[in-house]
């Protein structure tokens, strides 16, 4: 395995974490458009695009339509 990717730092956890966090409060009946960007910037991050890619490659994630 090249990284511990099912071990992720605390950092890779916080992000996952916004990531979610940011999207109920999106699709919320109060969401604002800047969960949207907060969501749009986490999900370009370099080390969350990393941990996707690698979690894509062992098939633990669901691939997109």
């Amino acid at each position: 395995m090249k990284k511990e990717v099912l071990k992720p730092s605390p950092q890779l956890l916080i992000k996952l974490g916004s990531i979610i966090v940011h999207y109920e409060e999106w699709t919320s009946k109060t969401g604002h458009e800047l969960d949207k960007v907060a969501i749009d910037s986490l999900m370009s991050d370099d080390e969350v695009k990393e941990w996707m890619k690698e979690m894509n490659e062992m098939a633990f994630l669901p691939q997109k339509r």
